[in-house]
């Protein structure tokens, strides 16, 4: 047995063992390990990780001493125990993200994390040069989440064979879905790892529609093995989110019954309990509650809305029908390809963060800008060439800069998205409004100091004075202006 005698809370313990590796050890062994600490006992499963070694993970949430003990079907694994301390946090550790305050979320150590998405849905099966480039412009950008991929895509401007795949074969030669492919996971997990020390939470997508291969309609039983090894595999890393599905509703092959499967799956399996959503293709017209396109989300293993729909207008009324977080992560792209979803301008792509997030819900980015090799960042990663993402920066900045508690959407008028703090705190944004002069209904009784922020010259100016419900707000009659407003306290 491999021993690692420490490890920070909320990092990766591993117990490594030797085993046998005749036969399939895939679906043949069975091993998983329960860890104790006091009177509580947390349950991971094992996973066989090639050339007769098998995996333990697990990530402790608590500090102090550990104990464990395997359980296996093969007796060379089983019975084993051994011990391990959960010491203190280092600084850039706060633990996986989870639900907050009903519809927010926060770090386990209590630090508040918004969400500033963007989505790359296969950039990890672009080959070693267009992957470490990817990455570097994540360091550059201001995103702290991302939505990818575990298969590769099939659709428009994604027509090529990826480096890898998750189970051993091919597509002329068909895949086996009893035999993962290790090389394909080791690399996963290193980009995972990668985007974690970056601070970047990983979106993983776990089935998607887009395919040629075969993998959006494995059957049941391989399904549920995939997902099993998945968990096995990742659960203990700490910046990893369950998405079930992109766009589910396009895949025929699956019903509610099968995606409810996977969620008590996934939840049932990760002693970690990360993050858990699904995301819709169709965006009703007619109310959403009356659309069976629409996963609900007011089922118990959902921790959050993954929504797709162009307009934020609806967030407060999702908000209070799912009382869990909103977050828009496909809500069109800014860039110039031919499909409508994906040739928004800059502008229009900071008004829906800034619609979002004043409504008391959190966007998703993604860029789609025609390139001369094919290399368009919602796919591929690579570069980014918008305009939007510097903006995007300037609200999160705004954001963080905010109360930690956090923004709950307010009624000013129909043209105004607005956000609230008890009555201490206000973001206001007006959109393609250019209004001269607004009197907006402060809560009464208070004074408060009002800045005009344009959106889009990333300006933040001091109005002079101090205003009530009464005052008259003079701007600038031009588009894309804010108001952050911050009670005076007498």
């Amino acid at each position: 047995m491999d021993k690692q005698k420490s490890v920070e809370c909320w990092d990766r313990f591993e117990v490594e063992l030797d085993g046998p590796d005749n036969g399939n050890p895939f679906i043949d062994i069975k091993l998983r390990a329960t860890f104790s600490i006091g009177n509580r006992a947390v349950t991971a499963d094992g996973f066989y990780d090639g050339n007769g070694k098998y995996k333990i993970r697990f990530m402790p949430d608590t500090e102090g001493e550990w104990t464990f003990t395997t359980y296996s079907n093969n007796s060379s694994l089983n019975g084993i125990t051994g011990s391990f301390t959960s010491t203190t946090p280092g600084e850039n550790n706060h633990g996986p993200v989870q639900v907050s305050d009903q519809t927010h979320f926060q770090y386990a150590d209590g630090t508040p994390f918004y969400p500033f998405g963007t989505t790359a849905y296969v950039w990890n099966h672009q080959g070693e040069e267009l992957e470490n480039q990817t990455l570097e412009s994540l360091k550059n950008a201001p995103f702290n989440k991302i939505r990818m991929c575990v298969f590769p895509k099939h659709y428009d401007y994604n027509l090529h064979e990826p480096v890898e795949f998750a189970f051993a074969g091919s597509k002329e030669e068909g895949f086996d879905y009893t035999l993962f492919n290790l090389s394909f996971f080791h690399k996963l997990e290193k980009q995972i790892d990668d985007l974690c020390n970056m601070g970047i939470e990983t979106d993983l997508i776990i089935f998607h529609p887009y395919d040629r291969w075969g993998f959006s309609d494995m059957g049941k039983e391989a399904d549920d093995r995939y997902l099993t090894y998945l968990v096995a595999r990742l659960a203990s890393f700490r910046n990893i989110w369950w998405s079930f599905a992109n766009e589910f509703d396009l895949m025929k092959s699956k019903k509610m019954d099968d995606w409810d499967r996977f969620f008590k799956l996934v939840q049932e399996k990760d002693p970690a309990q990360h993050l858990r959503s699904i995301h819709n293709w169709h965006h009703p017209t007619i109310h959403y509650r009356n659309n069976n396109h629409w996963y609900d989300h007011n089922k118990p293993w959902v921790t959050h809305a993954s929504i797709q729909h162009p307009d934020m207008f609806f967030i407060k009324e999702w908000r209070e029908t799912f009382r869990k977080p909103i977050i828009n992560d496909e809500c069109r792209y800014e860039g110039d390809i031919n499909h409508g979803w994906g040739n928004i301008t800059g502008e229009k792509m900071v008004e829906l963060f800034w619609d979002g997030v004043c409504s008391g819900g959190y966007v998703t980015h993604g860029e789609t800008y025609m390139h001369p090799e094919g290399i368009i960042w919602w796919s591929h990663g690579g570069e980014l060439h918008g305009e939007s993402p510097e903006r995007i920066a300037f609200l999160r900045n705004i954001v963080e800069e905010g109360p930690a508690k956090r923004l709950t959407p307010i009624d000013f008028s129909w043209d105004v998205s607005a956000g609230i703090v008890d009555d201490e705190y206000i973001l206001a944004y007006f959109g393609q409004s250019r209004p001269s002069f607004k009197r907006l209904p402060l809560p009464k009784g208070n004074q408060y100091k009002v800045e005009l922020i344009d959106t889009w010259e990333m300006s933040i100016t001091p109005l002079e004075g101090l205003y009530t419900d009464e005052s008259r707000i003079n701007l600038p009659g031009k588009p894309y202006m804010a108001l952050r407003i911050t009670k005076v306290l007498s």
